[in-house]
């Protein structure tokens, strides 16, 4: 476990974390605003799932925490953070499966990640894109003290169309801890 919640563990995926990574990466309505096509065969979930589980926590780069309910041990989910090579700040980005969406779980955890990354990591910003149509993930954003610093028009070419993208930051100066 490297972080929890009153309702969630954040740990490192482990091999068993395939099936549903692949069941929750294979549903078209998750995948919408990703990068990844549906569906995620369990070889691809289960090669994903070694890479994550390797990553750093405390080096520059991509970290991806699953994100797990204490009530039943079931992936629901993942946050990823990118660690800036200055340290000093971050990148982050949520995914959650369609059944488990709606239910505060992904607040939950990224307020738990911000409260880490501000507080004993004492990073000094932390920033989020997504596809402008994803209005869910932007008022989450919102929910969470981010503020939208820009719209880049027509600035990703992904699954066959251009997408504008909203681009969110918080300052550690800004930020009210989580009360999870």
């Amino acid at each position: 476990m490297l972080l929890e919640t009153h309702r969630l563990v954040l740990r490192r995926f482990r091999a068993e974390d395939a099936a549903p990574l692949a069941a929750y990466r294979s549903d078209p309505s998750v995948a919408r605003y990703q990068s990844w096509t549906p569906p995620v065969s369990l070889d691809t979930a289960a090669r994903i799932v070694r890479a994550l589980a390797e990553g750093s926590l405390e080096e520059p780069g991509w970290f991806q925490y699953a994100i797990e309910l204490k009530a039943d041990r079931c992936l629901v989910g993942d946050i990823g953070v990118r660690l800036h090579e200055n340290r000093m700040q971050a990148e982050i980005g949520f995914t959650l499966a369609g059944d488990r969406q709606g239910l505060g779980y992904a607040a939950e955890a990224a307020g738990a990640v911000l409260d880490d990354l501000f507080e004993r990591r004492e990073l000094h910003r932390v920033s989020a894109e997504c596809d402008a149509r994803n209005t869910r993930s932007a008022r989450l954003l919102r929910r969470l003290g981010f503020v939208q610093e820009g719209l880049f028009r027509q600035a990703t070419w992904i699954k066959g169309e251009w997408t504008d993208d909203l681009v969110f930051g918080l300052l550690s100066s800004d930020r009210q801890p989580s009360c999870g």
